[in-house]
């Protein structure tokens, strides 16, 4: 009885599986011109390999049950390599942990399989709890970079305290996204450092990094705002001075806080910036994305950035883990300039949604700044209103 049950479950779990992995994308009508969304998330926690999540004998799992379970697939840095569309995916477990994983598409949009195994990530000598949110960079010293959030109980936590915590930007690289160097986590003057970003060049012969200062775990206190800061070595760095790029602001969509998400596209007008920005309401904190441009030259130096957030969470994106959430930290330009946006919906799966260059860049350049005033927001609608008449 139980090697039929254990074939039976076993044959149906596996079809089911593969005819996800195998489903075509559809991308949808794009009314606001800028990008398409896409009818189906890329990588959800049913996309996680049966052999990760099954014992596969009969005999210490008769009934073909769920040995380890996945609770979600997001926050993925992205790359395009050897032709394919990968993502490192920020994988959780039932258990809480998340850990990174590769999955790559053909296509960028769908057919998404995850490698034979998760990503095997050296610790340090001071052990992280959790890690996550990996930023990619391929920078020109030949290395790609994965710079991530590595988690650690706060050592000054009261007697009792199970919850509070303290985040540093871990570093590693790699050149073929299978095997990896640890190098020291980041080391910053401003705080704890979440949603940090190595920029893919050498600034006056030095690393530099863009930063998210703050003075708690989860609060930035005093240290809102997306930062900038130089480093002398990768292997040990260090970012002494650090300036804030994009502060937050009251009663915008970034509020709260900010942070940038994946590293900058560089075009000839700019570079094209995706973050994302964090407000508070009655329902709680509501994470939005949002996109500037920095200097050419002087990449700390905002040129333009449009009014209010690029992409919020719609429909069934709005509900998860953490409900009214939109993050990204990866992107892939090719070569036609297509740009592939990977983002996660309410802390719970991946999306994608496309765009181009050109398309990002007029949107960033024409679209109008924020005034920061309610008369200023219906200044700029008439101001448009007489411009079509």
């Amino acid at each position: 009885m139980s090697n039929k049950l254990f074939e039976e479950r076993k044959l149906r779990i596996e079809k089911e599986h593969e005819a996800l992995l195998s489903k075509t994308n559809e991308e949808l009508f794009s009314t606001n011109g800028v990008f398409n969304r896409y009818k189906n998330p890329v990588v959800t926690r049913d996309h996680v390999p049966l052999k990760w999540r099954f014992d596969y004998n009969p005999d210490t799992n008769p009934y073909f049950m769920e040995r380890i379970g996945f609770n979600a697939t997001m926050n993925s840095g992205a790359i395009k390599l050897n032709g394919k569309y990968i993502l490192v995916v920020r994988t959780e477990g039932n258990d809480r942990k998340s850990f990174f994983a590769v999955a790559e598409s053909p296509n960028g949009v769908d057919n998404f399989r995850f490698w034979e195994r998760p990503l095997t990530m050296p610790e340090t000598d001071d052990p992280d709890i959790n890690i996550y949110d990996m930023r990619l960079t391929q920078h020109d010293d030949g290395y790609i970079y994965g710079v991530f959030c590595s988690e650690r109980k706060d050592p000054d936590a009261s007697a009792g305290d199970t919850s509070s915590a303290v985040a540093a930007a871990g570093i590693a690289r790699t050149r073929d996204l299978k095997s990896w160097e640890r190098l020291d986590d980041l080391k910053s003057h401003a705080g704890q450092q979440r949603n940090a970003v190595l920029f893919p060049h050498f600034i006056d012969g030095k690393y530099a990094f863009y930063t998210r200062p703050q003075d708690g775990f989860i609060d930035t206190g005093s240290g809102g705002g997306i930062g900038f800061g130089l480093s002398e070595t990768i292997e040990h760095a260090e970012v002494v001075d650090e300036i804030i790029v994009d502060p937050k602001q009251y009663h915008t969509i970034y509020e709260v806080k900010n942070g940038l998400g994946p590293a900058p596209i560089k075009t000839d007008k700019g570079w094209l910036q995706l973050a994302h920005g964090v407000r508070n309401t009655a329902a709680g904190l509501r994470y939005t994305l949002y996109m500037f441009m920095t200097d050419l030259q002087e990449p700390w130096k905002v040129t333009y950035k449009p009014a209010g957030h690029f992409m919020g969470p719609l429909k069934e994106e709005r509900v998860g883990d953490v409900s009214n959430v939109l993050f990204s930290n990866g992107w892939i330009v090719d070569d036609d300039g297509k740009v592939y946006i990977y983002y996660a919906s309410s802390d719970t799966r991946m999306h994608v949604a496309t765009s181009t260059v050109d398309q990002l860049v007029d949107y960033c350049i024409n679209t109008p700044p924020d005034e920061f005033r309610s008369a200023a927001s219906v200044n700029r609608i008439n101001n448009l209103i007489d411009k079509n008449n």
